[in-house]
């Protein structure tokens, strides 16, 4: 039975040297020459000849050799014809094909460009850009990216004294003449967008649907800092903060939790095909979706990535120095990070797919109301709350009839506010509720 590896058919043309050809940039196969599409034998004439005919067609227009083996059942002959996969590119005058499940693909373009690379054992990132220069590369953003790497305990403390090129050059991001690579210009450079295009981090705010656009932000310049951008935008704008007090202190974490939403964050920018689209994030009601350019490594599934596997970036030097700064670990366990770390907090499993020639993250929140609103309640809770303590500093003896002209607000609310700084251990009554006083716990 056909498959990706296994190709039959009925008579030898020399046309199927483009299947060899697929074969040999694949992972290998197996040409059967006799056989039809049902797998049954149909014989081949002047099977001797051509015995000797295919290995050398074979070594003079692809470079290869195969083994061809005669075979016979039923009284019919027939030719099986292994190929393995080869390590190095193969063309058939000058055109590359390639066997990807059960078809034979012509590769041209950037399809071309990455399957060469990987054959070299090269990532795109590993490539020269020849119009950058090393003035093009902001000290600013190396500075920031030594000075994560020294906490993260993954450069020496001595490192903040070593030139722009010496940093590079030992994250392997220059070449033998000093040429900067791709990854330099996006980790590092004033303006990357000066020379990729896709550089850009995009948000939006969404109502009902993706035609319902509210508000949107582009961020641009260096990947190695665009994490701290996008989180910093997330918080001020687009996400909720809760706001309690733990005794008097004031706790405000993200409603999605902050460590598994910089791994998605640390993801999308670290495996994303730069010569494709922007990444998106798009921030609804009820969920949050991230999706980046670049199709899975071959062999990997997105149950591949849920599951226990080994680390393969698709930006070999990206990837390397975002492990240097301590953002990342260098052990595939990017995408359980994500999952556990947002399960722990109670909320919905994210959910991982390929779509659009990228991966697409969806990250359920836990409020479905506009976050404008939430946090113009949060605000107004958080100044109620320091004008009950202080009123009560001032005079433990307040009585919630007081508290509420002094607050401007109900007596209804001035008891639940009460309730919750008694729930929290800020607050507590001392004697009955006349003659008795408030005490503050904690310092205030």
């Amino acid at each position: 039975m056909e498959n990706q590896n296994i190709e039959y058919k009925q008579s030898w043309r020399d046309e199927y040297l483009k299947w060899i050809c697929g074969f040999a940039n694949a992972r290998g196969g197996k040409l059967y020459i006799g056989i039809n599409d049902e797998g049954g034998v149909c014989g081949v004439q002047n099977i001797h000849k051509l015995s000797e005919e295919i290995p050398n067609k074979i070594v003079s227009l692809l470079g290869i050799v195969a083994d061809v083996n005669l075979l016979k059942k039923d009284d019919k002959d027939y030719m099986e014809i292994i190929i393995n996969p080869s390590n190095v590119p193969i063309s058939l005058k000058g055109v590359y094909h390639y066997r990807s499940g059960s078809t034979k693909q012509e590769l041209n373009g950037i399809a071309l460009q990455q399957f060469v690379l990987k054959k070299l054992g090269r990532s795109w990132d590993d490539i020269i850009c020849e119009e950058a220069a090393l003035d093009d590369i902001d000290r600013k953003a190396i500075d920031y990216f030594i000075n994560k790497a020294i906490s993260a305990q993954r450069l020496p403390v001595e490192s903040d004294r070593d030139p722009t090129e010496k940093i590079l050059k030992n994250l392997n991001l220059l070449d033998s003449n000093g040429k900067l690579k791709n990854a330099a210009v996006l980790l590092f450079a004033k303006n990357p967008l000066q020379f990729f295009t896709s550089v850009e981090f995009k948000l939006g705010r969404f109502g009902k649907d993706e035609t319902d656009l509210m508000f949107q932000d582009v961020i641009e310049g260096n990947i190695i800092q665009m994490t701290d951008k996008v989180i910093e935008i997330l918080k001020s704008k687009y996400l909720i903060s809760p706001i309690h007090y733990e005794g008097l202190q004031r706790i405000e974490p993200l409603e999605i939790p902050e460590d598994a939403l910089r791994e998605a964050v640390f993801n999308s920018i670290i495996h994303k095909d730069y010569t494709g689209a922007s990444i998106q994030m798009k921030i609804y009601n009820d969920r949050i979706i991230l999706w980046n350019d670049g199709k899975l490594l071959e062999d990997y599934t997105i149950e591949t990535l849920l599951g226990e596997h080994s680390s393969k970036p698709r930006n070999k030097n990206i990837a390397n120095a975002f492990y240097k700064a301590g953002f990342i670990e260098s052990w595939g366990r990017g995408i359980r990070k994500i999952k556990n770390g947002i399960e722990e907090a109670g909320l919905h499993s994210p959910e991982f797919e390929m779509t659009m020639g990228g991966i697409r993250v969806t990250i359920y929140r836990r409020t479905f109301i506009d976050a404008a609103t939430q946090k113009t309640t949060q605000k107004t809770t958080q100044k109620t709350t320091q004008k009950i303590l202080e009123a009560i500093k001032n005079n433990p003896n307040i009585t919630t009839e007081e508290l509420s002209n002094v607050c401007n607000i109900t007596i209804d609310g001035i008891k639940w506010q009460i309730k919750q700084l008694k729930n929290n251990g800020t607050i507590k009554r001392v004697g009955p509720d006349k003659g008795g006083y408030w005490e503050i716990l904690q310092g205030f």
